[in-house]
């Protein structure tokens, strides 16, 4: 792609990232059936979450695609540098993630993820929003240009970090509730969630070394963006 068709991609997927983190959570907002979907914000849902990661990174990909025309490449190298940051450790392996295991989740029993109950308030498109489309829109980003990965050692406790903090929410809301974020939990031991939640971060991190290696496949070994010549 040229850079004005990748100006014009990062510019209308951050939009649509923005219609959706707007228009979701209003969603049935005065239904008593939806009042555990409200409660305690968005914060509590990793679905709802990602969302918001992926508005700010294309947001920080359409400032750096901005910045670049403007000031020039080497100028802006911490804002290229963040950007890269963000998808490689964060953006493309989450969302990677929401992916694979809403949809293996979905189609094993759905009521462990997401209740046919919320049909009547979420349409078929909402659901695909939420959970199909954020890997085409992180596959072409990743295809689209090269992005520089940090050390794995990095990477990886970033990552790490992200997952840890999230647990750390999901733990203390149900010390405070009583009430799991998603009901596939209830259905499992102590052991069994030790064990889900260490098999989540084994799988996301092998969505990072894969990201790696997309990037490796298609780009080969990149420099820092702001170290190329122009």
């Amino acid at each position: 792609m040229t850079k004005t068709t990748t100006c014009v991609y990062h510019f209308l997927v951050l939009n649509w990232y923005i219609f959706l983190n707007y228009y979701i959570p209003h969603i049935g907002k005065d239904e008593e059936k939806l009042k555990e979907f409200h409660d305690g914000g968005r914060s509590k849902y990793l679905t709802l979450l990602n969302l918001v990661l992926q508005a700010v990174f294309f947001g920080v990909a359409c400032l750096d695609d901005v910045l670049k025309r403007i000031v020039g490449r080497k100028d802006i190298k911490f804002i290229t540098s963040f950007r890269d940051l963000l998808f490689t450790t964060l953006a493309f392996p989450i969302s990677t993630f929401v992916f694979l295991v809403f949809w293996t989740l979905f189609h094993y029993d759905r009521s462990l993820v997401y209740p046919e109950g919320l049909d009547d308030f979420f349409p078929a498109w909402v659901n695909h929003a939420m959970h199909t489309s954020i890997l085409p829109f992180s596959l072409v980003e990743a295809i689209l240009r090269p992005h520089h990965y940090p050390s794995k050692k990095l990477g990886l406790a970033l990552l790490g970090t992200c997952n840890i903090a999230y647990i750390i929410r999901i733990l203390w809301r149900y010390s405070q509730t009583g009430n799991w974020v998603y009901p596939v939990f209830a259905y499992l031991s102590p052991l069994g969630i030790i064990i889900f939640f260490s098999a989540a971060y084994i799988l996301n991190a092998g969505i990072y070394l894969l990201g790696e290696k997309i990037n490796h496949w298609k780009w080969g070994a990149t420099v820092k963006p702001w170290m190329k010549k122009k």
